[in-house]
């Protein structure tokens, strides 16, 4: 480094002149003199890139006295030496503490909503309720009013360990996600540098899978019956019986809407953005199906949805409503609405029918990646055929009762 040659003394006298001038330091700086008596520190470099002269600016003197710019420079010159632009490496050390700044005044529950907000746009509306009455009944409570930048994974884990010595650790893996989630989105707005809770599932027990709780075959007139003597309002009954009739999974059935309702061709055709798969799926409607429809087009026939809301009757029901009335006719432990889509798959494959078929029905995706590539078929015309023997079985299913989807009308039960 050369000698310095600027002090103290001649920085305070030095006095302004018809046009700007420099008073060299070395070593690239510079105190440029204005005109108007504006002294400021200047650093001439070349940037490391493409070998172009620049000026970085130290700010003003007195306020930045000769040692400070000084030192400054020596930051300067070590990132040079090290190919990296101090211009560049300044604006990105102020967008870091902008963001910072940012982070630390963002709450959990403000970046939860957002985060929420954003989520709704790919999930039912149920869905989103639910995600936040878990998080208001698990997370809120502690973490609500706490800044993003300070929570860390020994916080959130604190809170899940009660759910997890209480066996709930399916809730505890959902809470998890959700977490998990929500701080992803702090990091990916640059409201964090990383996410401390990416890891936190690892440290709890992993939930074992079960399977939804279903009948036997052999049970289905025994279910039929309780349905039909039971003490439920007709859009639940219906719902019901359309969940059963069509195999479909219980948000995609509570969810169903007029104009996805193709009666002539007898299609009911759901969009992919309803869909598990992401994909849209045709269900063939047999006679006992559009019976169903018959039946609520007089209740929800005005209405967008087919199983309307009672709370907001320009919603749908409930996607929990049927696993609620399988438990009032004392399915408890036994049944679930999703249930119903095992019974079928289970009295079909019995039945001899195309495994392929059926898993087209339920709209399940094959495993075998080539295999799914290549077998692009949806099994409709064989699906046409299979749905109507199911129909027609679970009928038969009710005989001595009546169905709401018995294509021949309402039966007097047999005494």
């Amino acid at each position: 480094m050369s000698k310095d040659k600027l002090t103290d003394s001649k920085l305070r006298t030095a006095k302004p002149e018809d046009k700007e001038y420099n008073l060299s330091d070395g070593d690239g700086l510079y105190l440029r003199i204005k005109p108007n008596g504006n002294k400021m520190w200047l650093f001439n470099y070349y940037r490391p890139d493409n070998k172009k002269r620049a000026n970085l600016s130290f700010g003003p003197y007195p306020d930045v006295t000769l040692a400070v710019a000084r030192e400054r420079r020596r930051q300067a010159r070590a990132l040079l030496s090290e190919n990296i632009d101090p211009q560049t490496y300044q604006q990105e050390q102020i967008a870091i503490t902008k963001a910072r700044d940012e982070a630390s005044s963002n709450t959990f529950v403000k970046i939860a909503r957002q985060w929420l907000d954003m989520k709704r746009h790919d999930v039912s509306e149920d869905y989103a309720e639910d995600t936040w009455r878990s998080l208001e009944m698990y997370i809120l409570p502690e973490l609500a009013n706490k800044t993003i930048d300070i929570i860390r994974a020994p916080m959130v884990i604190s809170l899940l360990r009660p759910l997890e010595a209480d066996g709930k650790l399916e809730t505890v893996r959902r809470l998890c996600q959700r977490v998990n989630e929500i701080m992803s989105y702090a990091v990916n707005h640059g409201l964090l540098d990383a996410n401390p809770c990416a890891d936190i599932r690892k440290v709890f027990k992993k939930p074992s899978k079960k399977h939804m709780p279903t009948i036997r075959p052999d049970e289905l007139p025994l279910l039929m019956a309780d349905i039909i003597n039971g003490r439920l309002d007709a859009t639940t009954r219906c719902q019901i019986e359309w969940s059963l009739h069509t195999l479909v999974r219980p948000n995609e059935s509570a969810g169903t809407r007029w104009n996805e309702i193709d009666l002539e061709s007898k299609i009911w055709t759901i969009p992919a953005e309803r869909m598990k798969m992401d994909r849209p799926h045709r269900i063939p409607l047999t006679k006992q199906a559009i019976a169903l429809l018959e039946r609520m087009k007089p209740i929800s026939g005005h209405r967008p949805h087919v199983f309307p809301s009672y709370r907001n009757p320009l919603g749908h029901i409930h996607e929990q409503t049927a696993n609620a009335a399988l438990k009032r006719l004392g399915y408890g432990g036994r049944l679930v609405a999703h249930g119903l889509r095992s019974l079928g798959s289970t009295t079909l494959n019995e039945q001899g029918f195309n495994p392929d078929a059926i898993e087209a029905a339920l709209s399940h995706s094959d495993d075998n990646e080539i295999r799914r590539a290549y077998n692009r078929s949806d099994y409709f015309e064989q699906r046409i055929k299979m749905m109507q023997w199911w129909s027609d079985h679970i009928e038969a299913a009710a005989q001595g009762w009546f169905s709401l989807g018995d294509s021949k009308g309402l039966k007097i039960v047999n005494s």
